[in-house]
């Protein structure tokens, strides 16, 4: 079996060189990277041309979606499979697509999904560092009846979508000949799974094989994704969320860094503190999303204009 990465990238001069040796390290051989790229202007290209096995695709930067884009370097790839991942994201060990590939076990499963995860490193928010609790299970989703899927609840049809681009591998004649991404500014790996649901294909959720990936947010950045993700799980789920509590998530915030004993004193307290700001956020976005929802869907569509300055565009069968 055979497998194609694929990765979309921007100035990832930093990260991108960890991220190719770590999936040039795998069990699996990894003949053909596609390395697409939407205007670097740092040394990203040139890290990349340094591998043997990297093909480069250039296009400008104005001409990226997240959608069309993936397809675009998709049509460029020759593997069985083909992994999809972001260039700030490395494999945690050599065996990721080796446990991604042994869930592909018939001709229905059409992609597999692994998890990101946050490393113990001193420069990420100690909070999100990942503290596995159980062995990691596998699970597999499939709905064969006409209707099924779509009849969930909103909350059910949200757990078993939880698609994430940044670690997720695809059957390539599905990807590229009967189910593409989609052109949508947002929400494209999501949007492939309910239509993969939908037309009976299985997926699978292998929280084992698992990448490092960590973006810092403050309360700005915190309140606006909080906005554009309650705007995406609402049109396609049509799921509301709930305000969230205060007080037991800063406990718990508290009780995590206080745990850490390899964390000052100052570093727990400017943790403690940012933590709380983006509790507060979220907190502020979730009861402004639920505003926008009770004066209607031109109020939510405004909404996301002004906190993402992209209109959000969903199939016309999407809830």
């Amino acid at each position: 079996m055979s497998v194609s990465i694929v990765i979309p990238v921007k100035n990832e001069g930093k990260h991108l060189r960890a991220c190719l040796d770590g999936w040039n390290s795998q069990t699996i051989p990894v003949e053909e990277i596609v390395v697409i790229d939407s205007g670097s202007t740092d040394n990203t290209l040139e890290i990349a041309r340094s591998f043997s096995n990297v093909t480069v695709i250039e296009i400008a930067g104005c001409e990226f979606n997240h959608g069309a884009t993936r397809n675009q370097a998709i049509k460029a790839a020759t593997g069985e499979f083909v992994m999809m991942t972001v260039g700030d994201a490395r494999p945690t060990d050599d065996k990721v697509l080796e446990k991604m590939l042994a869930c592909f076990t018939d001709e229905s499963v059409a992609g597999v999904c692994g998890l990101q995860v946050v490393p113990h490193d001193h420069d990420k928010n100690p909070v999100e560092w990942f503290r596995p609790q159980s062995k990691p299970t596998s699970q597999r989703f499939q709905f064969t009846e006409e209707g099924e899927y779509d009849e969930l609840p909103p909350d059910e049809k949200h757990r078993v979508t939880g698609w994430d681009d940044v670690v997720a591998m695809y059957r390539r004649r599905v990807i590229q000949n009967e189910i593409p991404y989609r052109e949508i500014t947002y929400g494209e790996d999501i949007q492939w799974a309910q239509e993969a649901y939908r037309a009976g294909y299985a997926l699978v959720y292998c929280p084992a094989a698992r990448v490092y990936h960590y973006h810092f947010e403050d309360a700005v950045i915190t309140f606006k994704r909080t906005i554009t993700v309650s705007c995406l799980r609402y049109r396609m789920f049509g799921e509301l969320p709930e305000c969230p509590p205060i007080a037991m998530p800063v406990l718990r915030t508290a009780k995590a860094l206080f745990q850490e004993r390899g964390l000052s004193a100052k570093k727990r307290f400017r943790w403690l503190k940012h933590n709380i700001q983006n509790q507060l956020a979220l907190r502020s976005a979730v009861k402004r999303f639920r505003a926008a929802v009770r004066q209607g869907d031109n109020a939510v569509q405004d909404l996301q204009q002004q906190y993402s300055g992209k209109q959000f565009k969903v199939a016309e069968n999407q809830v």
